[in-house]
């Protein structure tokens, strides 16, 4: 790889958490407290201190699908409960906890579902936000009626409740998912099985399990012997990392070796790495370099926090990270960067001699490593080669060539560069810190070149912002811009010192950029997601929208008057599923003179998170505006181009851009909408008394064109109804299906009767029904 200079520079708006040392813990106790250890209060008010609203809750039956998961085999299972041998007639009668097992097997149902069977490490390791589930073995069989029982889960070296890196779990009669919770699904003389949720927004990293208990006669804890190891879930749809393609986070999560490029654009070469996510001891080692980071545990649930402190830990500058650079071409003391072929061993090494910088690496090396360690800890993430690829040194956010007054260079000005080829990362998260649209991969650079602020890390940079210009947005999209979508500008000095425009590259940078394919190892060209085709119109739009935010925004020519104005309206509560979509673009010439441009028009199916899935339908509209006109153009979406790629919530957003002829003003805007669905309707049948058996008549009419298949509705009310599935099957296009149900209230008072319909082709269809009860 070539490149002139290495300079740094301090800019840029992007935080790093404050140094807080964090810690694993040291190693588990057990300790047991019966009553006669420990002073006690009356039973009532022990009972009530103990017992508190966010430790045990009941709540309405919802569908248990925990209790179908198949829990490891125990010993001893099905012997009939006997008193611990040396047990006191007092222990004997208190509720102790003698073992906790973890269910951590390798090729046991709690690794195999969380997709972590692969770790070649002991521990029970789990992905945030889905079911898993631990056994205990109790002193004497668990009362329900007068046992009380509750988990604790701790991270990090100060855990804090508030900042959740001191979980307590509730036990529930159902579980509902979305939060810390734990249910008793299976219960055999002194041996307990709990079913327990993790929240989606869990912290990263090792927790360690204590288990308490009480009883009229006493209190007991117990600390596991064995740490949990939290990851990310790109499986589970309420985390941020979520990626809904099985395909693709095969490859960008399970797939263990890869293909990185290099040379240049017209010679591009490939070296097989293995990134070896799952070996022995990297997940250790991945766990240290956060620990060593100092962010604190409660700073772990977010990736973009997450992924932006691993940048800044791959490289050794300010923080005595995982790799030193080395460009000079002298190699001694250490390896060559083009020896290394995988992870593994930089990352054993870096862990086993204590966070000792391994000696060298070169940007090839820095992004293989990233994919490790990201890949490892739940984030999917690939390598990338950009060729061509620019090296901005002043946020000029163009690549800037200088010669004196004869043409000759100006070497001490010369400092920006482009580079044969330079690798880095994307990765894949949700970015609810930005406008909508702007999650999907995301850029990440682990190699040191210029630092943001003060630390040598660059991204999260949405490629959707890249894209677009959108460089304002955060993490260090301006320096990503530069590197694959700058005009290299040359400028020469006058005889008063100034500097004039000679001669503009616009083609220059970001060509090729490269990785390998998913399910096999070709490259794929991913251009097209950094930018627009070169010398198109939107890309000469999202250059010149950039610059305006760059240290030399007047380096285009601006627009000689803004006097045309564009926004998007709907009418009403706005499109229905199963229609066209209609809206309105209303673009308004505030000038005494006519205006012509054209509009290029993009929609594109939006998950709630922000992330586009996939373009639609795009078109250029060109318009003509007469002096001071408002002129309103109407806008459809066929039913036919969207009806087989929306997503839960039925979003999209539509993309606007164009370019006033006379005064070249850029016009840009987007809007998001999403398709309604039609309501369940629900109408009570005779007198609501509580022990009266009463009906509701549930309605609903299939508003698609198309047959709706395996359609089920889901029932339930608190004080009316525990919830209920009932199949319905396939419901023609445009057909209407109404059913009854009997039920019978149980509590009195105001209540609401609740149901929804589950559907492939059709999400987000529910209905509810007032309905005041009466007491007998």
């Amino acid at each position: 790889m070539s490149a002139e200079t290495m300079p740094s520079r301090d800019s840029s708006m992007v935080g790093r958490f404050a140094p807080i040392a964090v810690g694993n813990g040291q190693g588990p106790t057990s300790r047991a407290s019966p009553s006669k250890e420990r002073p006690q209060h009356g039973v009532g008010c022990s009972w009530l201190q103990w017992v508190s609203p966010c430790c045990y809750r009941s709540r309405s039956s919802s569908l248990d699908l925990i209790d179908t998961l198949d829990p490891e085999p125990v010993k001893e299972d099905d012997k009939p409960y006997k008193p611990h041998p040396e047990a006191s007639e007092l222990e004997e009668l208190a509720l102790i906890v003698r073992s906790v097992d973890l269910l951590k097997s390798k090729t046991g149902q709690n690794r195999r579902d969380h997709h972590t069977d692969l770790y070649h490490n002991d521990d029970l390791i789990l992905r945030r936000g889905q079911t898993f589930q631990i056994a205990l073995e109790l002193s004497r069989p668990f009362k329900p009626n007068t046992d009380k029982l509750r988990l604790e889960l701790t991270t990090g070296r100060n855990p804090v409740v508030s900042k959740g890196t001191h979980v307590i779990v509730p036990l529930v009669e159902d579980l509902e998912g979305g939060q810390w919770e734990a249910k008793i699904v299976e219960q055999s003389s002194s041996r307990v099985l709990l079913s327990i949720n993790s929240s989606p927004k869990a912290a990263i990293g090792r927790y360690q399990l204590t288990v308490a208990t009480q009883c009229p006669q006493g209190t007991s804890t117990h600390e596991s012997g064995s740490d949990i190891c939290m990851l990310f879930n790109p499986w589970c749809q309420d985390d941020t990392v979520y990626m809904d393609d099985d395909n693709e986070r095969t490859e960008y999560v399970l797939r263990d070796t890869g293909r990185i490029y290099y040379g240049t654009e017209n010679q591009i070469g490939a070296r097989t790495w293995n990134f070896g996510q799952f070996s022995e001891g990297i997940l250790q080692a991945c766990l240290f370099l956060l620990d060593k980071s100092e962010t604190p545990s409660a700073g772990r649930g977010d990736p973009v926090n997450v992924v932006r402190v691993i940048s800044a830990m791959i490289n050794s500058l300010d923080d005595r990270g995982v790799i030193e650079g080395n460009w000079s071409g002298n190699y001694m003391g250490g390896t060559s960067p083009t020896a290394w072929s995988g992870s593994v061993d930089i990352l054993r090494k870096y862990h086993s001699e204590n966070g000792t910088p391994v000696k060298y690496g070169q940007c090839w090396v820095f992004s293989g490593v990233t994919t490790t360690v990201l890949r490892c800890l739940g984030v999917p993430t690939r390598s990338v080669t950009n060729f061509q690829s620019a090296h901005d040194t002043d946020v000029s956010l163009t690549t800037d060539v200088y010669f004196d007054e004869n043409m000759e260079p100006l070497n001490n000005l010369n400092t920006d560069s482009i580079w044969n080829f330079h690798v880095w990362n994307d990765c894949w998260m949700a970015r609810p810190d930005l406008p909508p649209g702007m999650g999907g991969w995301q850029a990440v650079d682990a190699t040191p070149q210029e630092t943001s602020q003060g630390i040598f890390c660059c991204g999260p940079a949405s490629l959707t912002a890249i894209r677009t210009g959108q460089v304002y947005l955060k993490h260090d999209t301006p320096f990503v811009f530069a590197e694959v979508n700058s005009d290299k500008i040359y400028w020469q000095r006058n005889l008063d010192g100034t500097f004039s425009q000679v001669y503009i590259e616009k083609k220059k940078v970001g060509h090729c950029i490269s990785t390998k394919a998913v399910g096999s190892d070709e490259r794929m060209d991913i251009t097209h997601l950094y930018k627009y085709p070169e010398d198109t119109e939107e890309e000469r739009i999202a250059v010149e929208t950039a610059s305006r935010y760059g240290s030399r925004p007047e380096v285009y020519a601006t627009a000689s008057a803004e006097d045309v104005s564009i926004e998007v309206t709907m009418d009403g509560e706005g499109p229905r599923m199963g229609s066209d979509a209609r809206l309105t673009i209303i673009l308004h010439n505030n000038s005494a003179h006519p205006r012509r441009t054209t509009l290029h028009s993009q929609v594109a199916v939006m998950y709630y998170t922000g992330v586009l899935k996939g373009t639609v339908k795009k078109e250029k509209l060109p318009v003509e505006l007469m002096p001071n006109e408002v002129k309103p153009i109407e806008w459809t979406l066929p039913y036919q181009h969207y009806q087989d790629h929306l997503v839960d919530h039925a979003a999209l957003m539509l993309t606007l851009s164009g370019r006033v002829n006379e005064t070249q003003q850029v016009l840009a805007t987007q809007y998001n909408f999403r398709l309604r669905t039609p309501d369940l309707t629900i109408t009570p049948i005779g007198d609501a008394v509580v022990g009266k058996e009463m009906e509701a008549k549930i309605s609903f009419t299939n508003p698609l064109p198309r047959t709706l298949k395996s359609v089920v509705f889901r029932v339930e009310g608190l004080g009316l109804q525990n919830i209920r599935e009932i199949a319905v099957g396939d419901v023609g296009a445009h057909s209407k299906v109404t059913l009854t149900e009997a039920f019978v209230p149980t509590l009195p008072g105001p209540r609401k009767l609740v149901a929804s319909l589950d559907c492939r082709q059709l999400t987000q269809v529910h209905g509810v029904a007032d309905i005041v009860v009466q007491e007998k």
